[in-house]
């Protein structure tokens, strides 16, 4: 039994919600979301709540309901509050700045790496090395955050690299001389 799934969704007032042919789309002060739903789910809308509901019950239609149910909410929450990753850099001489619709990141290879901002997300760079990205879509932020942080992951030892903000680096003990 999918419980997430059957969590009803509260619709907030500046929010506008259409459902046709297995196809929603979600409007709201930040922007508009489209996406297709799965053949097996429906989506009841009443004035101020969203259920997800499966056609029938077996164990693909579960794990798809509360998938759904997921997806839904996180459309609502993009256009109406917005989602935002904060990234930072540490290390020596590491450091980003925003070049158009790109970011170039100095993180220590012989030639700077460049990394353009995907469309629908906005970057800022705090003191050269606090990056915060913004965007109404939590998959594409992810993704986004995700791949800049695979350009220099963070290392064991000095901790140098991109990392999340919320990240805890586990350092590890560097060798020891013996005598």
């Amino acid at each position: 039994m999918s419980r997430i799934g059957k969590k009803p969704i509260s619709i907030p007032d500046n929010v506008k919600i259409s459902y046709k042919d297995r196809f929603l789309t979600v409007q709201g002060e930040k922007g508009k979301m489209s996406r297709t739903i799965h053949p097996f789910i429906d989506l009841n809308i009443n004035q101020d709540v969203l259920l997800v509901v499966m056609e029938k019950k077996d164990r693909i239609n579960n794990a798809m309901q509360g998938l759904t149910r997921s997806l839904v909410f996180n459309m609502i929450n993009g256009v109406s509050k917005g989602f935002e990753r904060i990234l930072q850099i540490n290390g020596i001489g590491y450091r980003a700045e925003i070049s158009g619709n790109s970011i170039v990141f100095n993180i220590g290879y012989s030639n700077p790496v460049t990394f353009s901002i995907p469309e629908g997300i906005t970057a800022t760079i705090d003191r050269n090395t606090i990056i915060k990205l913004a965007g109404i879509d939590k998959e594409l932020l992810g993704q986004t955050a995700a791949s800049i942080r695979r350009l220099r992951p963070p290392e064991p030892y000095k901790g140098k690299g991109i990392k999340f903000a919320e990240e805890f680096i586990q350092r590890k003990a560097g060798k020891t001389g013996t005598k």
